[in-house]
Formats: C-alpha cells, structure tokens, sequence
C-alpha cells in the first residue's frame, strides 16, 4: 500500500499589517532570535494584549510558529557571517566578515574541514540554527547541515615554527590525525610539551596531544598542529 502523502498545514492569514510587519522586522535580524516555542509564545501574547487586535480572534503561538516556518521555507538565504564571528570589543577593530575564512565539523566523522560556500539556512524548532555548508574539495552529494554554534567556526591557523614557545600545557589545537585509512584535522588538546633544540628543519619539539573525539594520544610534531584564531 503507497503511504499517505503528508498534509500540509494550512497558514494562518489572519494577522494584522503592524503584526505582519513586527514578524518581517524579526525575520531579517542577523540572529534570528530564538525561534523556539518559548519565542512563538511570547510573541503571540504580545499580539493578543495589542490595541491593534481588539475585537479580533485569538492568535495561537501555533500559527505563528506555522508563518515563520513558510517564510524560512520560501525564502532560503545564505546565513549572515555574522552568526559566526565572535564580538568585538570596545576598541578593538572587527575584521570584514567577507575576508574570514571558516571551517565546519562533519557529522560524519566529526573530524573539521574548511567551508567552501554556505548554502543556506534554517531554523529548528528548538530554535537552533544550522547552515547548508559545501566542503572544499567535495561535490553537492557531501553537503551537509551543520549546527552553526556547535560546528561552524573561523578557520584554524597552522602554527610556525616559531610559535612553539607560546604553547602551553591543556591549550586547544587542531590536529592533523595520520592514519592507514584517513587522514584528517581533528579537535585536540596539548598533555604534554618535550623541548628541542631547532635545526635547519625548523622545531624539533614533541607534543604529546589528546584527541578530544576519540580520547587517544599521540607525539606529534608542531608542523601537525594549528591553533584557534586569537580573539
């Protein structure tokens, strides 16, 4: 027997122009809000105490969870860089957003990968967000939805040689994890530091780094590694 096709549920055209407009005004904030039952409910007791509603049915937070949901749908948009881009503090200058390069965890592997193009976005109804990101050096057919403020970050920056002496013991770093089958950048965090004297090669140091996935260790040298980017 062929299963039912799903109905749709029908939208609620009953808002008034100043409700339609407040609702449009939330839609394009760079966030987003929080789109989440506890959004829908407060906005919708917000409309029923309005003046503009008197003498008017009741809205249920139902229908205008089911408004935003259609507009999201019918109108994809690349996400705002600024969803990904920390804040920045009073006297410091923010980079262009459009000059920031990002990376994104697979949940495939949950190893990291350098983002090519966002594609789009979306909106759960637990209110997180999470954008259609393409990987480089992958087709449309690895594409994948990210959760954006679990997943999605700016790029990692691979330490010189130099740098081995900023390191400390439990700082976060990306490592590049070598095995038979893959070969991949995986979150890690630094147990253990031995110091060497550096030659033409550039550091001969060893550290010893704890896979956050996987909660393996292993002695690696600082060309393997990249650190966050300093806020």
């Amino acid at each position: 027997m062929d299963r039912l096709r799903p109905r749709n549920r029908a939208v609620f055209s009953g808002f008034t122009n100043a409700e339609i407009e407040k609702m449009e005004k939330l839609l394009r904030e760079p966030t987003g809000g929080s789109l989440g039952r506890e959004f829908y409910q407060k906005l919708a007791r917000s409309f029923n105490y309005s003046s503009g509603r008197a003498g008017k049915p009741i809205i249920k937070w139902t229908e205008i969870e089911s408004w935003f949901q259609t507009r999201l749908q019918d109108s994809p948009q690349v996400p705002s860089s600024e969803l990904m881009v920390p804040k920045c503090k009073e006297g410091e200058t923010m980079q262009d957003p459009s000059e920031l390069e990002f990376e994104a965890r697979s949940s495939k592997d949950g190893a990291w990968y350098d983002v090519e193009a966002f594609l789009a976005h979306r909106f759960l109804s637990t209110g997180e967000a999470e954008v259609q990101v393409r990987f480089v050096g992958f087709g449309a057919e690895e594409d994948e939805w990210i959760n954006i403020k679990t997943s999605v970050r700016q790029r990692s920056i691979p330490l010189e040689s130099t740098e081995c002496s900023n390191l400390k013991i439990g700082d976060p770093v990306l490592c590049f994890q070598e095995r038979r089958d893959q070969a991949i950048y995986y979150d890690a965090h630094i147990v253990e530091i031995q110091k060497r004297m550096h030659d033409i090669r550039g550091c001969r140091c060893l550290l010893l780094i704890h896979y956050d996935h996987d909660n393996s260790e292993e002695r690696v040298r600082l060309r393997r590694l990249c650190r966050r980017p300093r806020s």
